[in-house]
């Protein structure tokens, strides 16, 4: 029993000396080498009901971040601390009787699940290339996507876009929509499209305007015929990387820009293919 403890121990002292390496690395290449930290994901994502979905198996692959422990395990839930290589042990050993382990416990927000508990577990499942494992699963919904290898700066543009969901109720509304930016900020540029289209629809109307009524209203009579001319002149293809709610910011900033200049108003189409010849290709990042 010592040799196998020994040899525990190396094993579990090789597992973090790698961990720890490859944590090194990622301050050199500036890769996140941590696990998403729950807290700070549920924060972001303004998540605040959840779902009892019983015990099930999960793919090991899809569990990317932890609750409390972020910091105890790289991304590949590799152990980055001396504790627990006891019961690393004791798992390895469980596994190899064939021993029944009691479902770890998992919360799920999108595509992906956060540890609650049973982190040494995972840790093992992961190292020994284990596909499934069974877990407690407690959904927390999300109107965004999450998947896994999100970065810090996807999780950012998807927690503005579930703030932009949120405000606008978009989802229930209009339950095809699919809006989705890809530079930060943009959320806030559509909110404010919105209320100005409110308080101009307030004007015409001779009434306050209720805002889901706004949203509803600037959905289909402004957004969606402005990304109905840009899937017409395939201006995406112009613009690789980004998407229809980008290019409906920048042709709207573009058309008030010409609309200046010539005195009147310019048709969409012209404002579409007049920032394709001046942007194409290039992109707004280039």
């Amino acid at each position: 029993m010592s040799s196998d403890v020994g040899g525990s121990r190396s094993r579990f002292d090789a597992t973090r000396f790698r961990a720890l390496w490859a944590a090194l690395a990622g301050l050199f290449s500036r890769r996140p080498h941590l696990l998403l930290p729950f807290d700070e994901v549920a924060g972001k994502l303004r998540l605040r009901s959840s779902l009892y979905r019983g015990v099930r198996p999960v793919p090991v692959e899809q569990i990317v971040g932890s609750v409390g422990r972020a910091h105890d395990f790289d991304e590949n839930f590799r152990p980055l601390r001396p504790e627990g290589w006891e019961r690393r042990a004791r798992i390895r050993q469980a596994l190899r009787q064939a021993e029944a382990l009691p479902p770890v416990q998992l919360y799920q927000v999108g595509q992906v699940y956060f540890v609650l508990d049973g982190h040494h577990r995972v840790s093992v499942a992961r190292e020994q290339g284990q596909e499934y494992i069974d877990a407690e699963v407690i959904e927390l919904p999300t109107p965004v996507t999450l998947e896994p290898g999100i970065s810090p700066e996807e999780l950012i543009l998807k927690a503005e876009q579930a703030g932009f969901l949120e405000q606008t109720a978009l989802a229930t509304l209009r339950p095809e929509a699919h809006l989705e930016a890809s530079e930060p900020g943009l959320y806030d540029v559509l909110l404010e499209h919105i209320s100005v289209h409110r308080y101009y629809m307030g004007l015409e109307e001779g009434r306050e305007i209720p805002w889901e009524e706004a949203v509803a209203h600037w959905y289909d009579q402004v957004y969606l015929p402005i990304v109905e001319v840009i899937r017409e002149q395939k201006v995406l293809e112009h613009f690789p990387g980004h998407t229809e709610a980008d290019l409906y910011v920048w042709v709207m900033d573009h058309r008030y820009f010409l609309s200046r200049e010539a005195g009147g108003e310019v048709p969409p189409e012209e404002a579409s293919d007049d920032f394709v010849r001046r942007f194409g290709r290039r992109g707004r990042r280039g």
